[in-house]
């Protein structure tokens, strides 16, 4: 059957360098992906999947189904689609977009036979506000068995995990004054974001070594002869877990407070992008992908690594769930860069196009026929 599904990739792969190139000449920031998201849906509107478009009113989102109408798993696929800025797709989510949609489209063309579900999510803005935090507060993701999706890189590796992050600003309200002639008079704002810096730098000696805390400061006054009476400071907080990260945003924010305190301004703290969990791997899963991947030709896939963060990691403490990488370029390309983008749509980067999504399609088959252990 697996040949079978080969063959299904094989008449797609055209389509996919196609739409993979469109995306790719057309970068779009993220909740802006309306090009992207139009091309995905199209495919997978050609192939006999149903779409649900704009899911929990997220524009450039959607839900792609196919039932065999069978009792079975339901396989989930996610889509990245969303460039960065300047760079564009430097992170390769022309690639994520068009293997999944491919892996869904090849595996439904079997799955009547076998019975169960295949549900395709476009799921927007990674790289900021990713709609799959969303997704997952709201239950979306509870309907499904398993959630895969294959990132390229310049090295294949295995499914490992991301660190989780809560990003927070913090908004000091101080009182103005003529900073010569009468500085006694005002309420420094800017001084108390000074404080919250180097209260956090001496937090750095009593957290664990996967703790990182890196802020800026976006708003410190207007001139120098005038007492600011307002200043923010917007921070990224990450650690290894979710507990780790907890514990540190209590520490963090009594920090914080005291900052305010030392200077008598008022303090303000929201949460001003959506925060990450870390990614759980489903190593059961992950090894299932890891063999179709060998069996695809692809035989050195490095041991995971932690790799900054993502919203996939609010999937994976929903559902079993995997993020594996695949190697599209024989030159150094690191994510975020130039490099890599280029690789995505180079020879090889059109050639594991194919092969990453029928390891996903391998995948996801193995899992329809129950093959794949999938307790935590």
């Amino acid at each position: 059957m697996k040949d079978i599904l080969l063959q299904e990739g094989q008449k797609l792969h055209t389509k996919m360098c196609e739409i993979n190139d469109y995306i790719y000449a057309n970068p779009e920031l993220g909740n802006e992906e309306f090009k992207s998201s139009s091309k995905l849906i199209a495919f997978l509107e050609e192939h006999n999947f149903t779409v649900e478009k704009s899911l929990l009113g997220i524009e450039t989102s959607f839900r792609a189904i196919y039932d065999s109408k069978k009792p079975g798993a339901t396989i989930g696929y996610l889509c990245e689609y969303d460039a960065l800025p300047e760079i564009g797709h430097g992170c390769g989510h022309n690639m994520i977009g068009v293997m999944s949609s491919a892996a869904g489209i090849a595996l439904s063309k079997v799955i009547d036979e076998i019975g169960g579900k295949i549900i395709v999510y476009g799921t927007p803005a990674e790289e900021t506000n990713g709609a799959k935090v969303v997704f997952a507060e709201e239950g979306i993701f509870d309907e499904l068995d398993v959630a895969m999706l294959v990132h390229p890189s310049d090295v294949n590796m295995k499914s490992g995990t991301t660190q989780a992050l809560y990003p927070l600003e913090f908004r000091y309200k101080g009182k103005t004054a003529h900073a010569a002639s009468c500085p006694q008079n005002g309420v420094n704002a800017l001084n108390s974001v000074i404080q919250l810096f180097n209260g956090i730098d001496a937090l750095r000696q009593h957290v664990t070594p996967d703790v990182r805390m890196h802020g800026i400061i976006v708003k410190g006054g207007v001139a120098a002869n005038i007492v600011p009476d307002e200043a923010v400071a917007q921070f990224y907080f990450r650690a290894a877990t979710k507990e780790t990260l907890d514990d540190i945003l209590e520490k963090v924010k009594r920090i914080a407070e005291g900052a305010a305190l030392m200077t008598g301004a008022t303090l303000e703290m929201e949460r001003y992008e959506f925060p990450n969990d870390n990614l759980v791997t489903n190593e059961n899963l992950s090894e299932a992908f890891n063999e179709n991947l060998r069996a695809l030709g692809i035989t050195e896939i490095k041991p995971p690594k932690s790799s900054g963060s993502s919203d996939i990691g609010n999937v994976s403490h929903k559902v079993p769930t995997i993020h594996p990488y695949i190697q599209v370029s024989s030159c150094k390309a690191p994510g975020h860069t130039v490099e890599l983008a280029e690789a995505t749509v180079s020879d090889l980067g059109h050639e594991r196009l194919l092969t990453g999504a029928m390891a996903l399609a391998y995948t996801g088959y193995d899992v329809l026929l129950g093959k794949v252990n999938l307790e935590r």
